[in-house]
């Protein structure tokens, strides 16, 4: 069993942490700051062959795998969470459904546009009573001669409402017992975007509710066949909760290189404190627990990309994560003491962004859930 990264995804890992480095570093606190959302870094990620890694070269994608996706969502949640959210969020959730579910009509309409960054997608799933819950939608969708009309409400979307933003992928109610999944474009009439929300973290990425009052898209518009979208959803947040296991690694990793670097300079009593055993402990346990998690990771993008049931392993790997990166988190503010609590200091941010891992993409609940299924319990 080889634990070395393949060169082609060494090349990747060094990119991206280069990039996150020199361009994202000096402004993300900033960006955190002023809630201003980051258009000329997501330029600079599409520029770069980063807003569609795990995608064929044929639709304007990076032609690589999950690892190496997984990778580049790590080294940018190192620094940043807000930026690796945007990535995520239109990767895993904006940009899978069309290629995973979509005609060859609909995969070369949009794909090259998403993969390229020059507009992001959204995925619409989440409801004011369907979350945990998601196969309770609401939001209905009839089918008529001009083609599907939709009523109906989503919030905690993410990447719908930037000037960027291209299109949403929606679930809907098509039926009595059935749901599926509709493609609808920025831009048409009846498809709002409300105001973004007052967040606890995350500052510098998209999140707002979205309306739909008797917005019509075409037939055609229909994403795999009808009735599909359950089975279709529960697929994307297997692949969406790979993503976001990555983002709680990265966290970890940097709010632990934040507060290594920090204990070495940080004096108290005469030396620095990272000699004193009380703070040898908590960098001790963040190290090895961070490496655990990795591997967890690594092996869920593995499996899906030797096509192999990979469910199990996501929630776990997101289950465990979301947990580390907060507990991680904590720790790297304490060590830094009341100048962890400053939100000059990056800890501050990281602290805050790292609740919503435990959160987002299935709720731990919902990821013990899913584990214990799969388990046969």
């Amino acid at each position: 069993m080889n634990f070395d990264l393949p060169d082609d995804h060494e090349l990747i890992r060094r990119t991206v942490r280069d990039f996150a480095e020199q361009e994202v570093a000096p402004v993300a606190e900033e960006l955190d700051r002023t809630k201003a959302f980051p258009y000329a870094i997501v330029k600079q990620l599409g520029e770069l062959g980063l807003m569609g890694i795990p995608f064929p070269e044929e639709y304007g994608g990076a032609g690589a795998d999950s690892l190496a996706y997984a990778l580049a969502v790590e080294e940018l949640t190192r620094v940043d969470s807000s930026v690796a959210i945007t990535l995520c969020a239109h990767t895993s959730l904006g940009t899978q459904p069309i290629y995973l579910f979509g005609t060859e009509e609909q995969k070369r309409e949009w794909l090259p546009k998403l993969t390229a960054g020059e507009i992001l997608g959204a995925f619409g799933l989440t409801e004011p009573e369907a979350g945990s819950d998601a196969g309770n939608v609401r939001t209905r969708a009839s089918l008529g001669e001009d083609g599907w009309t939709i009523n109906g409400t989503k919030q905690f979307i993410t990447n719908a409402g930037t000037d960027i933003s291209g299109v949403v992928c929606i679930t809907a109610r098509t039926g009595e017992d059935e749901i599926s999944n509709l493609i609808v474009p920025n831009g048409t009439p009846g498809y709002e975007q409300g105001e973004p929300y007052r967040k606890m973290g995350w500052n510098a990425s998209d999140t707002r509710p979205l309306t739909f009052e008797d917005c019509v898209v075409p037939e055609e518009n229909l994403l795999g066949p009808r009735g599909g979208g359950f089975k279709q959803f529960l697929h994307v947040l297997d692949i969406g909760r790979i993503g976001v296991a990555a983002m709680g690694v990265g966290l970890a990793q940097g709010a632990l290189d934040q507060a290594l670097a920090y204990a070495k300079e940080r004096r108290a009593f005469g030396k620095p404190i990272s000699k004193y055993q009380a703070i040898q402990g908590k960098l001790a346990d963040m190290a090895t627990e961070i490496e655990a998690a990795r591997f967890l990771v690594y092996k869920a993008a593995w499996l899906k990309d030797q096509g192999r049931n990979f469910t199990l392993t996501a929630a776990q790997a997101k289950l465990k994560t979301g947990r580390l990166a907060v507990r991680c988190a904590e720790e790297a503010v304490q060590i830094h003491g009341g100048y962890g609590y400053i939100e000059e200091y990056p800890v501050c941010r990281m602290y805050r962004d790292a609740k919503i891992l435990t959160i987002g993409e299935g709720t731990d609940e919902v990821q013990q859930m899913v584990i214990a299924r799969a388990l046969g319990a």
